[in-house]
């Protein structure tokens, strides 16, 4: 069966992690199947933004750690190591949210922990059900923090917080993953779905190709300094500014309408 269901309305792709019996852990085909989800929705025109969630009572629980020691147990050289299982199936998923030149929304219906949690810190914007925890779990197995958590924890709740979130391998409670700002929004559960499209529809309505530039823009700026970042966002203006959308945004400000962009 697969991993993962795909669904495509009002120019969204949902994706949805679905092995709710293993809390939707990460199985080999489920990191095949997302990877293959993002990079069609990277090459789909009528796909403007991604929400990625979970089925059933948790968003994701990381590695499938009893694949694992099933692979280990097959034989030697059954179970990937683990730099490498990182490098050829979870860091390819991670680098193709952040490359994507669209939004992508995480919908956080329960648990995320381990390589689930940092499945959430690389998506642009997190809507979280109160039922949210966040975990980074990999010190109680005896290992690395992996998956890109390392670079985005200290860049969104400061190094303290990643520190204590990393040793301790506590979860973190959606009030305070929101209160930190791990997350934009926190909404009751039986919301989460309404809510998650809402904003979804805002961004599917917005000029593709500026969110597309701006996404680029923010990636920069994590490793960029004043003046570099000054001039990319001269050289992206300029781009953006000879743009249908933005003729069609100016006509739709003077007429008072919405406008109504194209992408191009």
């Amino acid at each position: 069966m697969p991993a993962i269901r795909t669904e495509t309305a009002e120019n969204i792709l949902t994706i949805t992690l679905d092995r709710p019996d293993a809390l939707n852990a990460f199985d080999r085909a489920m990191k095949e199947e997302l990877l293959a989800a993002l990079k069609s929705a990277a090459r789909n025109r009528d796909v403007r933004v991604v929400i990625i969630t979970g089925a059933g009572r948790a968003f994701n629980a990381g590695q499938d750690l009893k694949e694992r020691v099933a692979a280990d147990g097959a034989g030697a050289g059954a179970a990937a190591d683990l730099g490498t299982e990182l490098r050829e199936r979870f860091n390819p998923i991670i680098l193709a949210i952040r490359q994507l030149d669209k939004p992508v929304v995480a919908a956080v219906n329960g648990v995320a922990a381990g390589a689930g949690c940092s499945l959430v810190l690389a998506c642009d914007l997190v809507i979280a059900s109160e039922d949210a925890r966040f975990l980074e779990a990999f010190a109680r197995i005896g290992l690395v923090p992996d998956t890109g958590s390392t670079w985005f924890l200290p860049r969104l709740i400061g190094y303290a917080r990643a520190a204590e979130m990393t040793f301790l391998a506590e979860p973190m409670d959606a009030a305070t993953a929101e209160r930190v700002g791990l997350v934009n929004r926190v909404v009751p559960a039986a919301r989460l779905g309404e809510e998650a499209r809402a904003l979804a529809l805002r961004l599917a309505a917005a000029a593709p190709l500026a969110l597309a530039l701006t996404k680029r823009a923010l990636n920069h700026a994590f490793e960029s300094d004043l003046a570099s970042q000054l001039e990319l966002e001269a050289q992206l203006q300029a781009v953006a500014g000879r743009s249908r959308d933005h003729a069609e945004g100016i006509a739709a400000f003077i007429e008072k309408r919405p406008a109504r962009f194209s992408g191009e």
